[in-house]
């Protein structure tokens, strides 16, 4: 068993693809194939088994995946180790967020961290909420940036950011004027909305408003993002519902931010990680910096 067969196998079970996984890993699908043949060969056991154009893992499968991720990560950890007892801090960091946390929550952050750990090599992910939760369970991120309301208990998350709803219409639109929203009068607009799906409950609490309230909304537009969103209400589609922590007024910006009272629970966004994840100086220290604690040199 080589190490280049437990990394090729663990991308193809990962991705469920040795296409996505010739591009992970910079090697032919052919050469990948011949590896996942050779740890058959060697395990005198079947790994992965074809449906249609999909793969499967067998249960021997799973327990090489299970297998090769620790091993994988021992290995990142083991670099660490080193690199401390050296005196440096170097490593890498990777993250993923939603693409409006990254763009408007995280950028002052990033670049004070960077200037402070230079030598870490610094990955970012644009991913949806589901998509980063299941990179934090995988391991293949360190950190996750997501809904507290939708972090599994196996994962551990600290609030960060509180999230207060709000609906955004242009400065001059008829409801920047109402002292108190109804949802009445605002499905008389077109509405601007994110998709149906989990990773958005406030749209699926929207959704159930509407039917129980005998509410038919026009709905113009679908957009998980709220930089997006934002755009087309400043043009005059319609109005949307978004966030406040995210959608931050910028000064000069012809938007209305009004406040939804009692629609909505308001929610947070957390810092998530794995339990098991060992955190290294450089990796405290950005906890530190996200939340402001003191810097640890």
């Amino acid at each position: 068993m080589e190490w280049q067969q437990l990394l090729g196998f663990y991308q193809v079970a990962r991705l469920g693809s040795f296409t996505k996984a010739a591009a992970a890993t910079f090697r032919s699908q052919s050469a990948l194939s011949q590896q996942v043949r050779a740890l058959e060969t060697e395990l005198d056991c079947l790994l992965l088994e074809r449906l249609g154009h999909r793969l499967r893992l067998t249960p021997a499968g799973e327990k090489l995946r299970e297998f090769s991720r620790t091993l994988l990560a021992g290995y990142e950890t083991l670099k660490e180790e080193l690199h401390e007892l050296k005196g440096t801090d170097q490593g890498t960091l990777r993250l993923a967020a939603a693409f409006t946390t990254l763009y408007r929550l995280l950028p002052d952050v990033l670049l004070a961290y960077r200037r402070q750990y230079p030598q870490v090599d610094l990955t970012l992910l644009d991913r949806s909420q589901a998509a980063v939760l299941d990179l934090v369970k995988s391991g293949e991120v360190d950190f996750g940036l997501a809904l507290e309301s939708l972090v599994p208990k196996e994962l551990a998350a600290r609030r960060w950011q509180p999230l207060v709803p709000v609906l955004l219409t242009p400065r001059d639109h008829p409801l920047a004027a109402s002292k108190r929203l109804s949802l009445r009068q605002i499905v008389r607009y077109p509405l601007i909305l994110p998709p149906r799906d989990p990773g958005y409950p406030w749209r699926l609490v929207l959704d159930e408003r509407f039917r129980t309230l005998g509410l038919s909304p026009r709905i113009v537009m679908e957009s998980a993002n709220v930089e997006l969103s934002a755009l087309y209400v400043e043009m005059g589609l319609g109005v949307s519902f978004a966030t406040l922590a995210q959608a931050r007024p910028r000064p000069g910006r012809p938007l209305a931010f009004l406040p939804l009272p009692g629609y909505f629970k308001p929610g947070h966004l957390a810092l998530v990680r794995r339990r098991d994840l060992v955190l290294r100086g450089y990796k405290q220290a950005f906890i530190n910096l996200l939340f402001g604690d003191k810097i640890v040199p």
